[in-house]
C-alpha cells in the first residue's frame, strides 16, 4: 500500500513539474503610433499613414461680352436710318453660375507611423487605394490656395470686312510734255492714270447700297416674284448671314465667350464663421486675383452644424504597472463634420 502511494505521488509530481515547464508566459505585442516628424529611420514592417483633409473646388461659369463699333457707325443714321447702334468699344462680365464640390486628399502635415515588435495585420491595400499611404511626391499637397482662369467655348474675334466690291478708283488726267522740234517747242498731251483710294464715306455708301439690294432680292424670293426660285433654304440662309455682316458694319457687333474660373481652397479652423475672399470680380474686367484692387470680393463662409460636439471619447483605463510606452498604442483619426457653405458677391 505504501509502495502504491509512493508511485502515485511520484507521477503527480512529474505531471506538475512538466506542466510548469510547458506553460510559458507570452509577451504581448507592443504597437506604438507616433507622429512622423523627427523620425530618422523606420523599422521594417512598419506602416505609415496620413489623415485625410477636405478640399473645396469652386468653379465659376462666367460670360464675357465685348461690344465693337462698326467702321461705318457715323453713317448709320444717314444711310440706313439706324439710331440704336454701338458707338464705343465696351466689355462686360457676368457670373452665370457657381458650383462647389469637395474631395479628399492626404494632409502632408499629419503623417503617422505604426510600429510593432511583432507581426500584425492591417488593411494596408485599402489604405493605399484611398491615398492614405506615405507618398514620395507629397510636396504637391503643400499649396493651400490654387486658382486659374480657363477659356471655354471662346470664339476668335474676326475683323470687319468693309463689304465693298472695289476700294480704288482709276483717275485719268491729261498731262503735257514739251518736245523740241528744230528751233521750237511743242506740247504733246498724254493720259495719266492714277489709283485713288475711296473715302470712308464712299465705302459706307457702297455697303449700304449692297445691303438694300440684298434685302430687295430676299423680298422677291419670299414673295415668289424672283425669276429663279431656289430649291432649298441654303440661299436664304446665306443671304441672312451676309445681311447680318453688312448690318454689323453700321450697327457694330457683339462677341460673347464663356470663361471658367476655378479656385481650390483648403478650409482651416480659423475660417469658421468668417468671410474668406476667393477673388475679386468686376463687371468691366472680370475676375482679379492676388492683391489687385478692383471690383467686388467674392467671399466664401463656412458655418459648421456641430453634429459631433457631443461626441464622447472613451479612454481605456491605464493600470499603475503600465509603462509610458504603452500609452502610444492609439490610432489617430479625424471625425468629419457637416458645414453650410455660403458664397456671396460683395
Amino acid at each position: 500500500m505504501k509502495t502504491l502511494f509512493k508511485i502515485s505521488f511520484l507521477l503527480s509530481g512529474i505531471i506538475i513539474v512538466s506542466s510548469c515547464f510547458g506553460v510559458k508566459k507570452l509577451e504581448k505585442p507592443q504597437v506604438t503610433v507616433s507622429p512622423l516628424v523627427n523620425a530618422t529611420s523606420i523599422k521594417e514592417g512598419s506602416v505609415a499613414y496620413a489623415l485625410p483633409r477636405s478640399i473645396f473646388t469652386i468653379v465659376a461659369e462666367m460670360e464675357r461680352t465685348i461690344e465693337i463699333p462698326g467702321p461705318y457707325a457715323r453713317y448709320a443714321g444717314d444711310l440706313l436710318g439706324l439710331d440704336k447702334i454701338i458707338n464705343n468699344e465696351n466689355e462686360f462680365w457676368t457670373i452665370e453660375s457657381i458650383s462647389v464640390t469637395t474631395t479628399e486628399e492626404l494632409d502632408p502635415s499629419e503623417f503617422y507611423i505604426i510600429e510593432s515588435n511583432a507581426i500584425f495585420q492591417t488593411n494596408i491595400l485599402s489604405l493605399k487605394n484611398e491615398g492614405l499611404i506615405l507618398d514620395i511626391n507629397s510636396d504637391k499637397f503643400d499649396s493651400d490656395h490654387r486658382s486659374g482662369l480657363d477659356k471655354k467655348g471662346a470664339r476668335q474675334f474676326q475683323s470687319f470686312d468693309l463689304g465693298s466690291d472695289e476700294y480704288f478708283l482709276m483717275q485719268r488726267d491729261t498731262a503735257y510734255k514739251r518736245v523740241a522740234i528744230d528751233s521750237a517747242f511743242i506740247r504733246i498731251p498724254y493720259i495719266v492714270e492714277k489709283k485713288k483710294k475711296l473715302t470712308l464715306e464712299q465705302l459706307a455708301e457702297k455697303a449700304a447700297r449692297r445691303l438694300m439690294e440684298m434685302r430687295d432680292g430676299k423680298h422677291l424670293i419670299l414673295t415668289g416674284e424672283a425669276n429663279v426660285f431656289p430649291q432649298s433654304d441654303a440661299a436664304l440662309l446665306e443671304m441672312n448671314r451676309l445681311e447680318k455682316e453688312y448690318l454689323e458694319l453700321f450697327a457694330g457687333k457683339t462677341v460673347k465667350e464663356r470663361r471658367t474660373f476655378t479656385c481650390n481652397l483648403i478650409p482651416a479652423k480659423d475660417m469658421t464663421g468668417k468671410q474668406v475672399a476667393l477673388f475679386q470680380f468686376s463687371d468691366k474686367t472680370g475676375p482679379v486675383t492676388g492683391t489687385s484692387k478692383g471690383g467686388l470680393p467674392v467671399n466664401i463662409e463656412f458655418t459648421p452644424e456641430k453634429k459631433i460636439k457631443e461626441l464622447t471619447i472613451v479612454r481605456r483605463p491605464v493600470s499603475e504597472s503600465a509603462s509610458e510606452g504603452t500609452l502610444n498604442d492609439k490610432i489617430y483619426y479625424r471625425v468629419p463634420d457637416v458645414v453650410n457653405v455660403k458664397i456671396s458677391l460683395g
